[in-house]
């Protein structure tokens, strides 16, 4: 009679490959769920292109328009400037970005009133921020892409046309902008009971900040008390370095670009003030995306 081995009675099945497989990390998760969302934010986008395309046939309106009705000023009315849509070229991008990303919690607000955020927050996903992130990163790709058509047609209305390194900066400044009005915006479209509320934040936000900033004239021409206000608003600190950009054909971290009535502002420093507005930004709005996302 045969005695089977000691070794064999040990004997184990070999683990299949599948077995081996490490799982997806965190970090992946959250990408795929982030492009996820983007995705169909930019399918909706192609569905109904009507705000797109809204949202670049306005501001090259009024850079023909608002170009048109200044023609004729005297030089040296509007600064170094050639023309008055030269001078309100950095103006109408800086603004047409901001518009953009003040809009920014609308699509958020209507996916909570319609329930598919509810949706969203019961889904397993790795991160409920990719909702956020998702948001962030259609409304910048859209502020970028306006910003570039109103580069074209202002340079095709003869404002000129900054070199590569401008118009990377300018790429750089609208980032940062709309990196920080985005937040707030997704920061009010949690807190606020409901779209109407937040149209109206919108509302109000618009043209006061816009007239209360060097789009469309310089500091020199505002009274002492509009010239703080100015000075102190984010959109300044973005439009003048586009400004100089425009006028000036060498540039530096350390060229004056604007003169608040407490001091000069640099490039850098207006690009370091943007910065800071951003994260300011995007800290502010922490508290209330963990009460509703966590």
């Amino acid at each position: 009679m045969s005695v089977t081995p000691k070794s064999d009675l040990n004997w184990q099945p070999a683990m299949s490959p599948s077995a081996d497989a490490a799982t997806p990390s965190f970090v992946s998760e959250l990408i795929q769920e982030t492009l996820a969302l983007t995705r169909r934010l930019f399918i909706q986008l192609q569905r109904r292109p009507s705000t797109l395309v809204a949202g670049i046939i306005q501001p090259v309106m009024w850079l023909v328009l608002f170009g048109a009705l200044f023609q004729n000023a005297p030089k040296g009315l509007f600064g170094d400037t050639t023309n008055y849509g030269q001078f309100l070229s950095a103006g109408v991008i800086v603004f047409t970005a901001f518009a953009g990303a003040l809009n920014a919690g609308l699509p958020v607000m209507f996916d909570r009133e319609f329930g598919f955020l509810n949706r969203l927050l019961v889904a397993p996903l790795a991160s409920r921020f990719s909702i956020v992130f998702a948001s962030a990163i259609f409304i910048i790709s859209q502020s970028l892409l306006q910003a570039a058509v109103i580069v074209a047609a202002a340079a095709f209305l003869g404002a000129g046309l900054p070199d590569a390194f401008g118009l990377g900066a300018i790429a750089l400044i609208v980032f940062l902008l709309a990196l920080g009005v985005t937040a707030i915006s997704l920061g009010l479209a949690f807190a606020l009971p409901g779209h109407i509320e937040l149209i109206a934040v919108i509302f109000v936000a618009n043209l006061p900040l816009l007239f209360a900033s060097t789009a469309l004239a310089p500091l020199s021409f505002m009274p002492k008390w509009l010239q703080v206000i100015a000075s102190l608003n984010p959109l300044s600190y973005a439009i003048e370095p586009i400004r100089y950009l425009y006028v000036h054909n060498t540039w530096g971290w350390n060229s004056i670009v604007m003169q608040a009535p407490w001091g000069n502002v640099t490039f850098g420093g207006a690009l370091l003030v943007l910065l800071g507005f951003a994260v300011v930004a995007l800290l502010s709005i922490q508290p209330q995306l963990r009460r509703t996302l966590a």
